[in-house]
């Protein structure tokens, strides 16, 4: 029961983190920068409680000698996680951004389950499992899709969009790969998860992500943004929350390295899935980090309660 309360407390951290970077990505006008800045916070606060659990902050030589080279690329993973998101918003739209990249993490993470890749549990792919991750995904849908598919018809700016969207030569191409997305970030999570067995702690292990991360994002801003131009964000008087995103993106990535050796990587994904709607539809329903007002509709309860179901499907094989 602690490992399910701790992954939707993880879940938690994630769509402030969106919200809280989206109103930095405003104030310095770069998403790039945006990013670059949340992952620089986060990797010294990750550097800090590295210190203070293990006393050191890297691995031996011998160490990445012996180990298999997949082992240090969840950190490279996070990076093209986060630019693919960016590609696909305007390719796709807010809502099927949001629903391809999960039914890729919910797919791989049961292959991934299944097979035990990435050193993971084993965990066998039965008929009810398969079940309940289609549930979960149903789940999705109704919780992040449906309202807005129903306010969209009647609004001509959305059906603007829509029809822009849907008007796309290669849309399929673009779902399909908003799917493989998803299968990376679901790879992520268990690579991260055996990293922190292999150091024995979940905190180097999230540690070591988070600085390959921030040092490929150093490299991609200096190419796209040619510079760090980050001084718009120190001109005006910014409140205080604007800058612990970096901190819970490093408490999610921490937390997944805590979990996965424990419940799997499919458990794992479905769980800090909830955990991140639920927040997700309190911060539109309040508004919360500088967010517009969304109130929550009764199908996205619905939703919620179909993918808490999946979950029980899950999580009694």
């Amino acid at each position: 029961m602690i490992p399910i309360v701790l992954g939707l407390l993880i879940g938690v951290g994630l769509p402030i983190q969106t919200a809280i970077n989206s109103r930095l990505r405003v104030v310095v006008k770069s998403p790039f920068l945006s990013s670059l800045i949340s992952f620089t916070i986060g990797t010294i606060f990750l550097a800090v409680a590295t210190i203070l659990a293990t006393h050191s902050l890297f691995v031996s030589a011998h160490l990445i000698a012996t180990q298999p080279w997949w082992l240090w690329v969840g950190g490279v993973i996070g990076v093209i996680f986060l630019t693919s998101n960016i590609i696909l918003f305007p390719r796709l739209g807010s809502v099927q951004t949001v629903i391809m990249p999960i039914m890729g993490q919910i797919i791989m993470s049961m292959i991934i389950d299944n097979f035990g890749w990435f050193a993971s549990p084993v965990h066998r792919l039965t008929p009810l499992r398969i079940v309940g991750a289609l549930l979960v995904i149903a789940g999705v849908v109704l919780a992040v899709a449906v309202k807005d598919w129903l306010q969209s018809r009647n609004a001509d700016v959305a059906k603007a969009a829509d029809k822009k969207v849907l008007a796309t030569a290669h849309q399929w191409s673009w779902r399909l790969f908003g799917v493989f997305v998803g299968m990376l970030g679901a790879s992520q999570t268990a690579i991260n998860g055996h990293v922190g067995t292999v150091v024995h702690s979940p905190i180097k292990a999230a540690f070591i992500s988070f600085f390959i991360g921030t040092v490929i994002l150093y490299v991609l801003v200096l190419i796209k943004e040619h510079g760090y131009h980050i001084a718009p964000a120190f001109k005006q008087r910014q409140p205080w929350w604007l800058w612990v995103g970096g901190v819970m993106g490093g408490l999610f990535v921490l937390g997944n390295s805590y979990l996965v050796p424990i419940i799997g990587t499919g458990l794992a994904v479905v769980i800090v899935l909830i955990g991140m709607i639920i927040t997700s539809l309190l911060v539109d329903q309040f508004g919360w980090f500088g967010a517009q007002k969304q109130p929550i509709a009764l199908v996205q309860f619905v939703g919620l309660l179909v993918m808490l179901v999946g979950v029980g499907l899950i999580k009694l094989v």
